[in-house]
């Protein structure tokens, strides 16, 4: 009789002894008769097979299935990188904030030197009738300047009304009235925020000694205090030469061009300054206009 691996065989039958100390005897099997046997009880089952066992045939114990390994706390990790924050990405949309334009102060001149007219932040404003020259002199002195310096001419300004617009040509009424405030409050906007920027201006306009409200007392709110006025007024008949050269709507006939010439002498005694440029080309004048403004930055005109 052939036992499985692993059982442990009974110890042999003594003669005249009973079974072996805990094993019984074989068991019975019904219908199957073996001569010579001794019946008696049946044996107790031996013991469970060892691991391996297949229960058929006597071979190789197959090797246990392989035990996954015990799961590992995972490693610390190393702590991330710190980067420094990431600067915002640059506006190239050409926006720039401006800061909030207010009026323009009057300018302190440097306590030890005289002051350089060509290097300081002013607001100009030239007074003149038409002819005077006042627009070919305020570009020439904004283009020679060590400063940024823009002009702002009253008239283009007017004229960015294209429909309905109120030539005084054919008449001064409330319509070319308003449009002459709106342009004058226009023109102390864009200085102002030239200004706050560092830029200076300079502004040309008509501006009559009789109506100081509308005039002069206009562009002192639009532009501030420290806006330095300086009055260029040429003889009438150098007035009336350079009104001939010009053409449109800015030609006026000799009479009014009169007229206009005689109010603006009311300026002498008002305490303006008055550059006579009958006889100055347009460089000379911008020149004398330095010295002028030089004397106004350390001695500002009260008006």
């Amino acid at each position: 009789m052939q036992h499985a691996v692993g059982s442990e065989l009974p110890p042999p039958h003594q003669p005249g002894q009973g079974p072996a100390a805990g094993w019984a005897p074989a068991a019975h099997h019904p219908g199957a008769h073996h001569p010579g046997s001794h019946q008696g009880p049946a044996p107790v089952p031996p013991p469970p097979p060892a691991p391996g066992f297949t229960g058929t045939s006597v071979g190789p114990v197959p090797p246990a299935p392989a035990q996954p390994p015990a799961p590992q706390p995972p490693a610390p990790q190393p702590p991330a990188p710190q980067h420094p924050p990431v600067p915002p990405v640059p506006d190239t949309t050409g926006h720039v904030p401006l800061p909030p334009g207010g009026p323009v102060a009057v300018p302190s001149p440097p306590p030890a030197a005289a002051p350089d007219p060509s290097a300081t932040t002013l607001a100009v404003l030239l007074i003149g009738p038409a002819g005077a020259g006042k627009t070919s002199v305020a570009k020439y002195w904004a283009d020679h300047r060590r400063v940024p310096t823009a002009h702002i001419s009253l008239d283009d300004v007017r004229e960015w009304v294209r429909s309905g617009f109120a030539d005084p040509q054919s008449g001064w009424n409330d319509h070319s009235e308003a449009q002459y405030r709106l342009a004058r409050r226009t023109c102390g906007f864009a200085a102002r925020n030239f200004l706050a920027n560092g830029i200076s201006c300079v502004l040309d306009d008509a501006v009559f000694p009789d109506r100081p409200v509308v005039g002069l007392g206009g562009w002192k709110r639009h532009v501030g205090p420290g806006l330095l006025p300086v009055v260029l007024l040429p003889g009438l008949d150098i007035v009336l030469e350079r009104n001939a050269e010009r053409t449109g709507n800015r030609r006026l006939t000799d009479e009014e061009v009169a007229r206009i010439h005689g109010r603006m002498a009311g300026w002498y005694g008002s305490g303006l300054p008055i550059i006579d440029n009958s006889q100055l080309d347009v460089p000379s004048t911008a020149r004398v206009l330095d010295e002028v403004l030089a004397r106004a930055i350390t001695s500002p005109p009260n008006w």
